[in-house]
C-alpha cells in the first residue's frame, strides 16, 4: 500500500479507491498502483468493500459505471463543513 498522505489539519488519510471494469465483472484498485484488490465480482460487492476500504482510510471512493465513465465520488476524508464558496 502507499504511504498515507497528510492533510491541512496533519491527520493521516490513504489512497483513494476505484471501483473498475475488470475481466467482466468490477474489482477495486488503489489510486496510483496497478493491481486489483480482490477478483471480479459484481458491482455492488465491490462498491461495498470499497466503502469500507475509503472509511478506513480516510480517503475517497471512486466508482467507474459499465461505460468506464465515473458514476460516482463518494469522500471518506476530510471535507469542510460548511463548504467553502
Amino acid at each position: 500500500m502507499p504511504n498515507p498522505t497528510s492533510s491541512k489539519e496533519g491527520k493521516i488519510h490513504g489512497p483513494n479507491f476505484w471501483v473498475v471494469r475488470h475481466r467482466g465483472g468490477f474489482s477495486i484498485k488503489e489510486e496510483k498502483t496497478a493491481h486489483v484488490l480482490i477478483p471480479p465480482s459484481s458491482q455492488q460487492l465491490a462498491i461495498t468493500i470499497a466503502r469500507q476500504l475509503a472509511r478506513a482510510n480516510m480517503s475517497e471512493l471512486i466508482v467507474q459505471g459499465e461505460s468506464g465513465r465515473i458514476r460516482l465520488r463518494d469522500s471518506h476524508g476530510f471535507d469542510p463543513f460548511p463548504p467553502k464558496g
